[in-house]
């Protein structure tokens, strides 16, 4: 028996029943179910519209590079406001905060339906409201990670964590595949309507949720107030190593941009299609049998070698010549992926004070953003100077050389373990000083998100 593994008892899940996910927090925590439905809801149709926008450029233009335009007037005021929002997640209500950028992003998706149904569809607002959605995921996106843990029992955070990636892995498995059809068979409006429709569930399911105020100690949002949050990040060794792995195993091993031209060095061009859907194929693997992740403590070892055996998958997708093992390979990768992101989230929930919490996940946002942007471009620059295949063998070789280094630069980050931790217990014994009434749940359960989501 491990470290990690608790002593058995007859109430342990065994078996299959040992690999599913963990209901608790939806069993425990009605504003959880809410919030856990809205961010499916609108996560599935923003990857409608995450099809239809660059599809509907395309076709407007002709010109891939107007195509990849859209990254580059995203990516300013995500790193912008990711860190002004996290001010406000820790200042302001978080509910409302949620609530009146969900409604935004709706009126956005609707502009965008507007401009598909003119008899002649201008290009310039589809990159102004490219940006303009990109403002208040950022502002948005905070808010949501800060209110998981005042909704979550403590125990419950790694369960939780596992339900949340299950919420996205499904909508990012669906949703392109369903955008695709819609696109082509129904027309770009179609899918502009939807996606408006799923905001307007969302913010009906939200508005639903008590109110979650801002923290009695936080800071008005400022310039000072960000410097804190960024003080304490850099003061917390183990948070800066989740950080740093991270945005290290995007940016040398996020394959993405090279996918199309990996295709055609194959001779398998009909697969890239199967390519794009492998990663986010393997997370939703890791999401349905997450069952075993709520029996783990030393999170930071998990997170390291989760990266690292991305970095090798990656690795052997490039090197390999067969087109199924490529297949094979993304597939893996994209559970490794997964693995490493649960065990990140709980770190940060875990440990991380509750008026700090909207100013770190602004970091959070950065580090799990910004790396995938900087991927492509090194990636693609990469594969022009010494082709595709290179690109993508020795981006996976880095990553695992980058990771290692990490690992031994940033010891606590190895050693940390959820059951001795300073921070993890003093945040516990917060937690369990206050009975919040957002965790209680009746006796019977109820029914059964680069774009934002809830």
């Amino acid at each position: 028996m491990t470290a990690d593994s608790p002593t058995p008892s007859v109430d342990s899940p065994t078996g299959l029943r040992a690999l599913l996910p963990d209901l608790s927090p939806w069993h425990a925590s009605v504003d959880f179910r809410r919030l856990w439905l809205a961010g499916l809801v609108s996560n599935f149709g923003s990857f409608l519209t995450f099809v239809a926008l660059p599809v509907q450029i395309k076709e407007l233009t002709g010109s891939a590079a107007a195509v990849g335009a859209v990254g580059a007037v995203e990516l300013v005021p995500l790193i912008v406001f990711g860190l002004y929002g996290g001010a406000l997640a820790d200042a302001w209500d978080k509910r409302k905060l949620i609530v009146w950028t969900e409604v935004g992003l709706g009126v956005l998706c609707g502009a965008l339906l507007f401009n598909s149904l003119l008899r002649h569809p201008a290009v310039w607002p589809l990159y102004v409201i490219a940006a303009l959605t990109s403002v208040l995921g950022a502002i948005q996106r905070p808010a949501l990670d800060s209110l998981w843990p005042r909704i979550v029992a403590h125990e419950h955070m790694t369960a939780a964590s596992a339900l949340n990636s299950l919420r996205w892995t499904v909508g990012g498995v669906t949703g392109p595949a369903l955008a695709g059809v819609v696109v082509a068979f129904a027309g770009l409006p179609y899918a502009f309507a939807a996606d408006t429709l799923t905001f307007a569930v969302s913010v009906v399911l939200i508005f639903r949720i008590a109110a979650s105020p801002g923290a009695h100690e936080a800071q008005k949002p400022s310039l000072k107030s960000i410097a804190e949050g960024a003080r304490y990040a850099w003061s917390r060794k183990e948070l800066l190593g989740t950080y740093a792995i991270d945005l290290a195993a995007m940016f040398f091993a996020m394959p993405l941009a090279v996918l199309p031209f990996l295709a055609d060095d194959l001779h398998a061009p009909w697969a890239l299609g199967l390519m794009y859907s492998t990663i986010p194929a393997g997370a939703l693997l890791v999401s349905v049998t997450s069952g075993w992740t709520s029996r783990i403590q030393r999170h930071g070892r998990m997170v390291v070698l989760a990266a690292a055996l991305w970095g090798v998958a990656i690795a052997c997708a490039g090197a390999v010549g067969n087109v199924w093992l490529v297949l094979l390979f993304l597939t893996v990768a994209g559970g490794c992926d997964m693995v490493s992101g649960i065990f990140r989230g709980v770190i940060w929930n875990q440990t991380i004070p509750d008026e700090l919490r909207g100013r770190l996940a602004g970091i959070e946002l950065l580090s799990y953003s910004v790396g995938p942007q900087l991927g492509q471009v090194r990636s693609g620059g990469m594969a022009a100077l010494s082709g595709v295949r290179t690109s993508v063998w020795a981006g996976g070789l880095m990553c695992v050389g980058a990771v290692g280094l990490l690992a031994v630069g940033l010891p606590k980050l190895m050693s940390y373990d959820a059951r001795t931790d300073e921070h993890a217990l003093r945040l516990k014994a917060q937690r369990a000083a206050t009975t919040p009434t957002t965790t209680t749940a009746p006796t019977i359960p109820t029914a059964p998100t680069a774009p934002a989501d809830a």
